[in-house]
């Protein structure tokens, strides 16, 4: 059997062949040394590098967008966006805060360490010397072929992400998406959580809906319609109503949800019936429907007192029915 040559690294002084030759004698071995102690020791640095830069970038995730338990500072990573909530909505403005900041750190986690492992992958099949351009390229189509197949629960996905950051709803508004209004019970990254009047749950998919009407954010409107006679004095009618509202939206039962004093535009339309009076007064969100029904009744009570007859010889809702003789 003839001799072999010694690889020619055994003559390069310093490195670790050199070392592993002059202590072994093995020639396999000292050229197997690169393997052996090098690449080894090069991969487990690009983990622990890893591991340590997700650990880092999760703390600061963490520290960003942590919101206290108890309230206080919004955290740093959601100073700069939009807050739509109104102050008066208490916990559920805690609660949306808090969902926000989660949700938002739970994505960017997410994201973070699927790059940083990702990276250090690409990183570590470097060292083993294999080639990464058919590998890349066969995750590239994979990837394309399964966004392709979920390309619905990807954009639910997205549009989650764009309802919370954007504050468009949170725990506890009134929402109407189109298919289902109710009041939110809870908002997913892939689903929002209603419950209706009727107490039905609704679960509708955030990537299908395409239009929000929020009734709980800044403020509200209430409007109220007041049925009037053809022969009623209008203008007598109008301060008649005006005094009414002013004194019922002072009194204890709506003084806390109303924000400003009553407005009376006037006649608001014609019907074969009579005249329909409009009333506006400017409320806290969620506010308008109970501020509503205790301003009809007050309103309808005062029309009623003053003398004024209801449309066609009706009776309003709030008066005794009639009594046949």
């Amino acid at each position: 059997m003839l001799p072999t040559e010694p690889p020619a690294c055994v003559k390069e002084a310093g490195t670790f062949c050199y070392e592993v030759y002059r202590v072994t004698n093995n020639e396999w071995l000292a050229g197997s040394a690169n393997w052996l102690l090098t690449k080894p020791l090069k991969i487990l640095m690009i983990v622990v590098i890893a591991f340590v830069v997700r650990l880092l970038v999760r703390r600061l995730i963490n520290r960003i967008t942590t919101f206290p338990r108890s309230g206080g500072k919004l955290p740093a990573l959601l100073r700069p966006l939009r807050e739509r909530a109104p102050e008066v909505l208490g916990s559920a403005v805690l609660e949306r805060r808090r969902q926000r900041a989660q949700t938002i750190g739970s994505v960017l986690k997410s994201m973070a360490t699927f790059l940083i492992y990702g990276l250090a992958f690409i990183l570590v099949l470097g060292e083993l010397g294999l080639n990464l351009g058919p590998i890349i390229a066969s995750a590239g189509i994979i990837g394309v072929a399964i966004g392709f197949g979920a390309q619905n629960l990807v954009k639910d996905f997205l549009s989650g992400i764009f309802m919370m950051v954007e504050d468009q709803y949170g725990v506890g508004d009134v929402v109407d998406i189109g298919e289902a209004t109710g009041t939110v019970e809870a908002v997913g990254l892939r689903i929002t959580t209603l419950r209706d009047l009727k107490g039905t749950v609704w679960y509708v998919r955030n990537g299908e809906v395409l239009r929000v009407g929020n009734s709980s954010q800044g403020f509200a409107v209430a409007v109220v319609d007041v049925p009037l006679s053809y022969t009623a004095d209008v203008e007598r009618a109008t301060t008649v109503l005006g005094k009414a509202a002013s004194a019922a939206t002072e009194s204890d039962a709506l003084k806390d949800n109303v924000l400003e004093p009553p407005e009376m535009l006037g006649v608001e339309s014609v019907t074969p019936e009579g005249l329909q009076l409009r009333l506006t007064v400017k409320v806290r969100p969620g506010k308008q429907w109970a501020v509503q029904r205790a301003l009809r009744a007050q309103l309808l009570a005062a029309l009623e007192e003053a003398g004024f007859e209801p449309p066609l010889g009706r009776l309003f809702p709030n008066s005794a029915p009639a009594i046949e003789k």
